[in-house]
C-alpha cells in the first residue's frame, strides 16, 4: 500500500523502460507538431478496429469538438450513457472528459492535520482522496505511473466499451494496425502504424509469436489467446506502451490545449465582459464554486485545471433515464466507495466516501454545447454529472444554488423526476445516494436569475478554440 501516499510530484514524469515520458503542457500546437509518441498515441485514439466490432474508438465517446466526451444530443438528453460497441452494452456512467486527464495526480490517501488552534493539531480521522481518474477514482496510477495511462487501459477491455475479450487482442491489433477504422470527425485511419509503434517503442515490440487463430478469438467475447509466458510478458509490456501512448496524445497540446477565453485573459489578450466579470467573482465568492473548483496554478505550473481532484456527493439525483438503472431499479451509484472497498487498507473508509464522485476539471465544460453557441448552429445538448442527469450548466447552476430550497419531488408524489420534469414543478428529486451530502458549499447560495446566468457565462469562458482561433 506504500503506492497509495505516492507524491503528485510523479504524475507528470513517468519513467518506463529507462527512458522518460515527460507529459508536458503548453501553447496550443498544429497536429503536425505532434511528436511520434503523442502521433502513434493519436492513431491508437481514433482507431476504431481497437473493439470487438470494429466499430468503437476512444474517440468514440471523447469527441474533441465537444469537449472531450460524449457528443450525441439524443444520448446526452436522456440517459447519457453510450452503448459499446456490443449491441445493448451498457455502462452505468457517462463519459468523462479525457481532456487534461493527464494532469490529475496519482491516487492518493491524504490523511493530513487538521489546525484546531494556534498550537493545537489533530490527526484527521478519516483521509481525503485525491486523484486517480473516471468517477471513481479506480485508474490510480499505481500501475503505470500517470493515472491516464491507466485509465487508457480500461475501455479496451470492459464488457460494455471496446469488449476484447484478451489485452492480446489490443496489442496484436495495434502491431497489424490494418487502419480501416472510422475516427469521429477524423475520418480513416490512415495506413499501417506497427511501423510507428516499433520506431517509439523499439524494434521488437510486436515480435511476438501469434497463434494461427489469434484472428478468431478477438472476435469472441471470452475468447483467450494462447501464448507462451514469454509472449505473454511481451504482451503485457506490450499493453503497457499502448497505454502510455494513448496518455501521451492526451497530454499534448492536441488535448490540454489551454487556449479558451481565460487563457487569452490572463495572457491579457481578452478582457471579459461584464456578465463574464460577475460570474468570476462569483464564482470565487457567493457561488463557492472555488471551494473545489480551485483556481491556483495545477500540477506542474500548469494554468488553472478548476478542480482540487478530490471527491464530492453533490446530493444529485438518480437519472431514471439511464440504461443501468432502468435495469436495476434499486441500484445506487457508489461512486469512490465502490473503489475503496476493493482496495485492502481502504475499505473502512468506504462508507465515509459512499456517494462521492470525482470534482473533474470545469475546462471544456460547455465547449460545443447549445448554450454557447448564439445561433444554436453546430451545437449539441451536453450532459452533466457523473450520471448525466443535467441537461445543461444553467441547470447545474440553478441546482447548486436550490437544492435545499425547492420542494422534494417525491414528497409532491413525483417520482423518477427528469431533469425536465423536476423544473416543470419546481421541485428537485432527493439525491440518489442520500449519505454523506455535501450541505456546507451548496445547496442554499441565494443566487439571483442575473447571478446564475453570469457563472455560466464565466465557465463558458473556459471552452479551448478562441486563441487558436485568434
Amino acid at each position: 500500500m506504500q503506492n497509495c501516499y505516492k507524491a503528485i510530484s510523479k504524475t507528470l514524469n513517468t519513467v518506463v523502460g529507462g527512458g522518460l515520458l515527460f507529459l508536458s503542457v503548453g501553447m496550443p500546437a498544429s497536429a503536425d507538431d505532434l511528436t511520434p509518441i503523442e502521433e502513434l498515441g493519436k492513431k491508437i485514439f481514433f482507431d476504431e478496429n481497437l473493439s470487438i466490432r470494429k466499430n468503437q474508438a476512444c474517440a468514440s465517446c471523447h469527441v474533441p469538438e465537444f469537449g472531450w466526451t460524449g457528443a450525441d444530443s439524443e444520448i446526452n438528453a436522456h440517459g447519457a450513457v453510450y452503448e459499446g460497441s456490443l449491441n445493448g452494452a451498457f455502462g452505468n456512467r457517462k463519459p468523462p472528459s479525457s481532456a487534461y486527464a493527464t494532469l490529475s495526480p496519482i491516487f492518493y490517501a491524504d490523511f493530513g492535520n487538521r489546525l484546531l488552534g494556534d498550537d493545537d493539531v489533530e490527526l484527521a480521522d478519516d483521509p481525503l482522496f485525491v486523484g486517480g481518474n473516471f468517477w471513481d477514482g479506480r485508474a490510480t496510477g499505481w500501475e503505470l505511473g500517470n493515472p491516464a495511462a491507466d485509465q487508457a487501459q480500461g475501455p479496451f477491455l470492459n464488457p460494455v466499451e471496446q469488449a476484447l475479450p484478451d489485452a492480446a487482442c489490443v496489442v496484436y491489433r495495434v502491431c497489424e494496425s490494418p487502419g480501416q477504422g472510422q475516427g469521429q470527425g477524423q475520418g480513416p485511419v490512415q495506413g499501417q502504424y506497427a511501423e510507428l509503434f516499433e520506431l517509439v517503442w523499439g524494434s521488437q515490440i510486436c515480435a511476438i509469436d501469434w497463434p494461427n487463430n489469434v484472428n478468431g478469438v478477438c472476435n469472441q467475447t471470452d475468447g483467450v489467446v494462447e501464448l507462451t509466458p514469454q509472449d505473454r510478458n511481451k504482451v503485457d509490456r506490450a499493453y503497457d506502451r499502448v497505454a502510455l501512448s494513448i496518455a501521451a496524445f492526451e497530454a499534448s497540446t492536441a488535448s490540454n490545449a489551454f487556449t479558451s477565453k481565460l487563457d487569452a485573459h490572463r495572457a491579457g489578450l481578452y478582457e471579459f465582459t461584464a456578465q463574464e466579470e460577475l460570474g468570476r467573482q462569483i464564482f470565487r465568492g457567493k457561488g463557492m464554486c472555488s471551494a473545489c473548483h480551485v483556481g491556483t496554478p495545477g500540477p506542474g505550473a500548469a494554468p488553472p485545471l478548476f478542480t482540487d481532484f478530490t471527491y464530492d456527493n453533490l446530493g444529485v439525483p438518480r437519472n431514471p433515464e439511464n440504461p443501468f438503472s432502468v435495469s436495476n431499479p434499486e441500484w445506487r451509484d457508489p461512486g469512490l466507495a465502490g473503489f475503496l472497498e476493493t482496495v485492502a487498507g481502504f475499505v473502512e473508509y468506504a462508507d465515509a466516501n459512499l456517494g462521492k464522485h470525482k470534482v473533474p476539471t470545469l475546462r471544456n465544460v460547455g465547449l460545443g454545447s447549445c448554450e454557447a453557441v448564439e445561433d444554436g448552429d453546430d451545437c449539441i445538448v451536453k450532459a452533466y454529472m457523473h450520471n448525466g442527469y443535467f441537461k445543461s450548466l444553467k441547470t447545474v447552476v440553478h441546482f447548486y444554488n436550490t437544492r435545499d430550497v425547492k420542494a422534494s419531488c417525491e414528497g409532491m408524489g413525483i417520482f423518477n423526476a427528469t431533469e425536465a420534469v423536476a423544473l416543470a414543478n419546481d421541485c428537485w428529486p432527493d439525491a440518489e445516494v442520500a449519505e454523506n451530502v455535501n450541505t456546507d458549499e451548496l445547496g442554499n447560495l441565494g443566487l439571483t436569475e442575473e447571478e446564475e446566468d453570469a457563472l455560466v457565462a464565466f465557465m463558458l469562458t473556459f471552452s479551448d478554440g478562441y486563441l487558436a482561433e485568434d
